[in-house]
């Protein structure tokens, strides 16, 4: 049996993207796309981070700060996973 694939979207608070949405399945990575940010960035990040699990994502990019901001888009991403693990976040 086939599990379905979660997609979720995530308002950014902080960070020149304004929006993220995942796609997630069997608690991997499956596709990642910002919506603003710093384009070549982001596309590297999505990369690398498609096909890990949301645990490996929120431990490598919680915490990472941008020049002076408290946050970064990475850890936007760490943030939003978080939610979705806790049920915060609607299914879309």
């Amino acid at each position: 049996m086939d599990s379905k694939i979660d997609v979720i979207k995530y308002q950014t608070h902080g960070t020149c993207s304004q929006l993220i949405a995942v796609a997630i399945k069997d608690n991997k990575i499956v596709d990642i796309e910002f919506v603003g940010g710093c384009n070549g960035n982001l596309k590297g990040i999505s990369k690398l981070v498609t096909g890990l699990t949301i645990d490996e994502v929120i431990e490598k990019l919680q915490g990472i700060t941008c020049g002076a901001k408290s946050t970064s888009c990475p850890d936007q991403l760490a943030k939003c996973l978080t939610e979705y693990k806790s049920q915060k976040l609607v299914n879309l």
